[in-house]
């Protein structure tokens, strides 16, 4: 059923109360650690798949199949998981999510196992995991504001992001030396993280929206058409959202060129895992970062400083094969991509109503991601065709048209006319009501004062 009405605050503070510490909030507590549990076995498995693939063809490009299959949700999956995420209870839906994610990491822990490596079905098993992953990570954006004060959201949404950063930190190399170990052993251990977080998200107490008033069930068209024109009308985050997809698709198309570079050098995929630790310390310092980053330069800044850094850290890939100055290199774009993802995050959940919370974040996440399974296959061609520094000075160039075009965008004036063109943002000026006209749903000019692009990655290992 749709959610009208309008849109809930987060969680308020008590008048005159000091809120309970973070680290003392139960249900905050265990839904990041639940969100961490699964996204620790996501990233186990998604490094997994390619060297299964890499190790066992020698072609990058049967690699990247896989990886494209596991990133074409966020093409195709992204809009109608988002109306499912506003229109079905959140918790549920999580639950689910990682009941599906352990069965299917339970059936390539068979297939490996038995010595049946088929790619058509690790492509199948992981765009299925691609899909429960797009779903789940919706409902806990959606739901994260529903257990923690209103005063305490951005240091929730910081310390999200660095459990996101935390997560490939340990979970890319644990998968890595695992797969050296024994091939099927990193799908066993993403198995049992989905059911422990699935674990953690059952003991949760508080609800992850508020409740439904009835209301005529739609069709999931025009919910996902609602969340789309609420973000279409607001031509900042239309400019800050394509750039960061262009990066992202950058990114994707490296995510192979570590593994391709060992492979060619003989080494073992463990190696990975020096790469992926690296780069996972770097995001999650710039997770770290990412608030205090957010209120001293804005968003705008931001953007346009993470691309002319990757502009810079990209091509450098081409000059060296050692795996510390790869990690080093990929540390560096991570970092970046952890603080633009925290000033992201912090925008888009204060702005959005919740009734539209899962919709606008997947339309978000579309425009920013949807892309990406397009760059993972590109990726593997050029390796295949080109080598590993030629792919990287190719890349690098394609960054540097991206920086140069956000210098050229103004995005800073663009940011600061719309800023001042009303009052400072406030949640209670958006009536989130899916059955009002568009024009009712807000007293602010079609261009909104604070938006918020997708996830930057600066993440490839």
């Amino acid at each position: 059923m749709s959610i009208t009405g309008e849109a809930a605050p987060p969680v308020a503070d008590a008048a005159g109360d000091t809120p309970v510490p973070l680290r003392r909030n139960r249900d905050f507590l265990l839904l990041w650690g639940g969100a961490g549990l699964t996204l620790l076995g996501s990233r186990a498995s998604s490094v997994a798949y390619p060297l299964l693939l890499l190790w066992s063809t020698g072609s990058a490009s049967a690699a990247a199949v896989a990886g494209f299959a596991a990133q074409l949700p966020q093409l195709l999956i992204q809009l109608p998981a988002g109306a499912l995420v506003d229109r079905w209870d959140r918790k549920r839906l999580m639950v689910l999510c990682s009941a599906g994610c352990a069965l299917s990491a339970a059936s390539v822990v068979a297939a490996v196992a038995c010595g049946r490596v088929w790619l058509p079905h690790l492509a199948g098993a992981a765009f299925v995991e691609g899909t429960l992953m797009v779903c789940y990570r919706l409902a806990e954006r959606a739901g994260v504001r529903h257990v923690v004060p209103a005063s305490q959201l951005t240091a929730a949404l910081a310390g999200n992001e660095a459990r996101g950063r935390a997560a490939g930190l340990v979970g890319q190399p644990a998968g890595s030396v695992a797969f050296a170990a024994v091939r099927w052993s990193p799908f066993l251990l993403a198995g049992v993280a989905h059911l422990l977080s699935l674990a953690a998200v059952l003991l949760i107490r508080k609800p992850f929206q508020r409740k439904a008033e009835p209301a005529r069930r739609r069709r999931l068209g025009p919910e996902i058409a609602e969340g789309v024109r609420w973000l279409w009308q607001r031509r900042f985050l239309r400019r800050i959202t394509l750039l960061i997809s262009g990066s992202n698709v950058v990114f994707q198309a490296l995510a192979l060129l570590p593994a391709f570079v060992l492979y060619e050098d003989g080494l073992s995929a463990g190696t990975v895992g020096v790469i992926a630790s690296i780069s996972g310390v770097g995001g999650a310092c710039g997770a770290l970062a990412g608030g205090r980053a957010s209120r001293r330069l804005g968003l705008p800044v931001l953007v346009c400083s993470a691309l002319a850094a990757w502009a810079v850290l990209v091509p450098a890939l081409a000059l060296t094969r050692s795996p510390v100055l790869l990690g080093a290199l990929f540390a560096g774009m991570s970092f970046v991509g952890g603080v633009v993802n925290v000033a992201g995050g912090i925008y888009q959940v204060e702005i959005t109503p919740d009734a539209l919370q899962g919709r606008v974040n997947s339309v978000l996440q579309l425009f920013g991601s949807g892309a990406n399974s397009l760059g993972v296959l590109a990726g593997g061609l050029l390796l295949d065709a080109m080598g590993a520094a030629v792919t990287a000075a190719v890349l690098g160039a394609v960054m540097a048209v991206l920086a140069l075009t956000a210098a050229l965008s103004k995005l800073s004036r663009l940011h600061r006319l719309t800023h001042h063109s009303s009052d400072a943002p406030s949640e209670d000026r958006t009536d989130a009501r899916p059955d009002a006209p568009s024009e009712d749903r807000t007293d602010a000019p079609s261009e909104d004062r604070t938006d918020a692009p997708s996830d930057a990655q600066g993440e490839t290992a």
